[in-house]
């Protein structure tokens, strides 16, 4: 896998864009050559994006994971499907609408996107978020995905002692990011 290769995915809070970290981390993504996968909707999903849109010269493409806006089960549903109301952004170049529609703190169960965006992910950059956050980042645990967590609040504390990397600034994600893909 060649650096150009790399789809990076970025996850954080859904309501609060985090523009401080998500805007230069989504130019940083964009300045790279990578691509970019997050959930597709508001806060820092909109934010990275917009972001990574912003840099001229980009290479790479912002993939989102959309979710349905009720669930898929039957077939009548299905003939009403849309994605919830949000998705996408307008950020984002392919919108991979799925059948899923938990979110939040049902972020675990099989029913969520949050499993496609990690598995999509060759390594995933955390930024502080809430319950459908940290979902994403139990399931990188247990999928074995790269993860970088900026914890720069202290939200996630409590997977320090967990197989992730814990940074406190922008310059140190993007640090471990080359240095993993290096390695």
């Amino acid at each position: 896998m060649t650096l150009k290769d790399i789809i990076l995915g970025v996850i954080g809070s859904g309501t609060d864009p985090q523009e401080e970290y998500s805007v230069p981390l989504g130019q940083w993504i964009a300045r790279q050559g990578f691509h970019l996968v997050n959930g597709g909707g508001g806060g820092t999903m909109e934010a990275v994006a917009r972001g990574f849109q912003s840099h001229e010269g980009k290479s790479g493409l912002v993939l989102g994971i959309l979710p349905a806006a009720k669930p898929c089960t039957t077939i009548e549903e299905r003939k009403v499907y849309s994605p919830q109301t949000g998705y996408p952004n307008p950020h984002i170049d392919i919108p991979i609408r799925t059948h899923l529609p938990l979110s939040g703190n049902s972020g675990l169960q099989t029913g969520s996107r949050n499993h496609i965006v990690v598995l999509t992910a060759d390594i995933v950059v955390a930024l502080p978020g809430s319950e459908g956050t940290r979902s994403e980042i139990q399931l990188c645990l247990e999928y074995k995905k790269p993860l970088v967590i900026l914890n720069t609040d202290g939200t996630w504390n409590d997977f320090q002692n967990t197989d992730v990397a814990m940074v406190d600034s922008l310059d140190e994600v993007y640090q471990k990011i080359i240095q993993w893909k290096v390695s």
